[in-house]
């Protein structure tokens, strides 16, 4: 369930005072699943959690602290002591950014050869679960009728056991797990960055490279020029990759997922979330099918 901003405010409040920032004039810039306020003049954003999200915020700062030691450009961490719990959710406070936008083909390959190129962290990751959140998504769906939804579930478990018995790929290393435009930024300024650490994990780099096939293959949002461009830099074509179709596959569920079950609480998004169903039970044509990006 989304919180308001007024209850949000009140654990912002609350961990401000343990990290000792002023609240006063905290401005929300997102009130989602995840809260994130500024804090003007002070130059800090404010990540506050949902509740029982400790262990995952605790793997985040982890991960952000280790990509500072190896000099990988991403989101920095304030020098504070945290998470820090207020009100029974973790909170982050983190070095606001200069302005950013989506970044380019080629920024998502530079990072993504720059973070998969690192050796293996000593810090504890979790190993990547392509499938996080799913079965909660579909429960939450109620836009879809049961027949959808049965199928979806049916599609699930086929994936699941695909994936349990996956050709063998490149080592494993660690990957974003969530890494499209809209996380691998390029400044404004100048340069790039990575952002949004929730699903760092240790797996296959594939995984992270399959983010940036499915918009190619699957919904057009990347040319075919785009796509090479990619790879080129890169240095490598994962649709290549025997077990290219099943991560594609749970990509696109996630893709499916997440538009239903955000349409369950917002009618902008009902049309969208069906259309994603139909493609996938063969409704609407071959790839690549025109998705709409949803929030």
């Amino acid at each position: 369930m989304t919180l308001s901003a007024g209850s949000a405010r009140t654990v912002l409040e609350e961990a401000c005072a343990i990290a000792g920032f002023d609240p006063a004039h905290a401005e929300p810039v997102r009130i989602a699943e995840n809260e994130i306020w500024r804090l003007p003049g002070q130059h800090v954003i404010v990540r506050i959690a949902r509740p029982g999200q400790a262990a995952p915020t605790q793997r985040e700062v982890r991960v952000a602290r280790w990509l500072a030691e190896n000099n990988v450009p991403a989101v920095r961490l304030i020098e504070v002591p945290q998470p820090i719990e207020a009100d029974g959710r973790p909170v982050t406070f983190w070095e606001e950014l200069p302005p950013q936008k989506h970044g380019t083909v080629d920024d998502v390959a530079q990072l993504l050869g720059q973070l998969h190129a690192l050796p293996a962290p000593e810090i504890e990751l979790g190993y990547v679960d392509p499938f996080v959140r799913i079965k909660e998504r579909l429960k939450a769906a109620r836009t879809l009728d049961e027949a959808d939804r049965a199928w979806l579930n049916g599609l699930h478990q086929d994936l699941v056991a695909a994936w349990a018995e996956r050709p063998a790929g490149r080592p494993d290393c660690a990957v974003h797990g969530d890494a499209w435009p809209g996380n691998l930024v390029r400044l404004v300024g100048g340069g790039r960055m990575i952002m949004d650490l929730e699903r760092f994990a240790l797996g296959p780099p594939e995984w992270d490279l399959v983010s940036t096939a499915v918009r190619a293959k699957t919904t057009g949002a990347v040319t075919a020029a785009e796509y090479d461009e990619f790879c080129a830099v890169y240095g490598y074509d994962v649709t290549e990759w025997d077990g290219y179709e099943i991560l594609a596959g749970a990509r696109e569920l996630r893709m499916v997922t997440y538009a239903a079950q955000h349409a369950a609480s917002n009618p902008e998004w009902v049309a969208q979330a069906q259309l994603r169903v139909d493609c996938l039970r063969g409704r609407r044509g071959p790839r690549p099918w025109k998705w709409k990006g949803i929030m």
